[in-house]
């Protein structure tokens, strides 16, 4: 195995570990205005906020640590692949922008809305984390679609140079791609939910994990025979299948009510859709539409071999060492939460800093 292949398998795998991590955030982000509903059988007048402030803290020690992931994955991207790293980030600007900034807003929102006890700051920040979840949840799957299928790219001097524009990405694969994310976010996310509470919040997020658990089946697995069929090699079907039969198996785990056999095997069926992505793609790491003389590679794109053997001595000793300080937080914050864990004064709490998730989720 050379260098370069190895940093493109190592890139596949941290943006894996990003969507399997983050995916559920984005879910829980998107969910929140759903199942953070007070009902008609509630008699605390503060219940639909209860519902809110449980549902943040069932990511709120663990939702910052996952972007790190992504922030990994960039820097070995510009740092092991230049060349793709500039053609990506200049030709995907406005998307990748958008995502971005809404980020940033998920950030704010997630860090100040329990800064201030007024019900209509928790509003805003409350739509704060739901843009900042709706929108990265579509356009990472517009954006991984459209790097597989290829987009305008022509050689000027010696770049390679994105030629198209931003609707050259709203194609009917790319946006079955978006489509694709978001409903596993969306899924993932409530399964999640379940995952880590009890009582009427555990039941609710079961339901409705089972009512999403069809149309995100249908519409992902349309996007991996699209792909499969479009661009797949004859090896892949082995991935295609395995991504299947993980995600009839989070169909039945959601069915049966078995939380954790559905997030495992949806967290399979996301690593299996990110490693077909990936298969499908090498060696190219940005196809041209124009002409295969133009395509990105694992060869043409990379650094020199002096820069990836010295990546690969930092990776080989720091991964390990991340991966086992993010496992160990989720150890220790593994614990079930309920909305009699949430105290009836939001002043002063932060769920994202742990102060009230750790108090309400760490093992006593």
């Amino acid at each position: 195995m050379t260098l370069e292949t190895f940093w493109f398998i190592l890139i596949a795998v941290l943006f894996t570990g990003y969507f399997v991590l983050e995916g559920f955030d984005f879910g829980v982000g998107m969910l929140m205005p759903f199942l953070g509903r007070s009902h008609e059988r509630d008699t605390d007048p503060l219940a639909g906020d209860k519902r809110r402030r449980l549902i943040i803290n069932t990511i709120g020690p663990v939702w910052d640590g996952n972007e790190v992931w992504l922030l990994t994955a960039g820097g070995a991207m510009f740092a092991a692949f230049g060349g793709w790293y500039a053609t990506l980030f200049s030709g995907f600007y406005l998307p990748l922008f958008l995502i971005l900034v809404a980020l940033i807003i998920r950030i704010c929102a997630i860090e100040w809305r329990a800064k201030i006890n007024d019900p209509k700051w928790r509003a805003w920040c409350d739509a704060g984390i739901g843009i900042g979840s709706w929108i990265p949840a579509i356009l990472w799957g517009v954006a991984f679609a459209n790097i597989v299928r290829g987009v305008p790219i022509e050689m000027q001097g010696p770049n390679h140079v994105y030629t198209g524009g931003f609707f050259n990405l709203l194609n009917p694969y790319a946006l079955l791609g978006g489509l694709t994310t978001l409903f596993v976010f969306l899924t993932h996310g409530a399964i999640f939910i379940a995952l880590k509470t009890k009582g009427s919040m555990h039941d609710d997020a079961q339901n409705l994990a089972a009512r999403l658990a069809i149309p995100t089946v249908v519409v992902a697995g349309g996007f991996l025979l699209w792909t499969q069929l479009a661009y797949g090699k004859d090896w892949t079907w082995g991935i295609f299948a395995v991504t299947v039969l993980a995600a009839v198996a989070m169909l039945a785990g959601t069915w049966l009510r078995r939380e954790w056999i559905a997030f495992i095997a949806n967290a399979v069926a996301i690593a299996g859709t990110v490693a077909l992505l990936f298969c499908v793609l090498f060696p190219n790491v940005m196809p041209s539409s124009i002409s295969d003389a133009f395509n990105l590679t694992t060869t043409n794109s990379s650094s020199s071999h002096y820069t990836l053997v010295i990546m690969s001595w930092a990776a080989v000793v720091m991964t390990p060492i991340v991966i086992g300080y993010q496992a160990w937080s989720y150890w220790v914050f593994r614990k079930r939460l309920s909305i009699e864990d949430v105290p009836d004064v939001a002043a002063g709490l932060s769920p994202s800093a742990g102060t009230e998730a750790a108090e309400t989720t760490a093992p006593r």
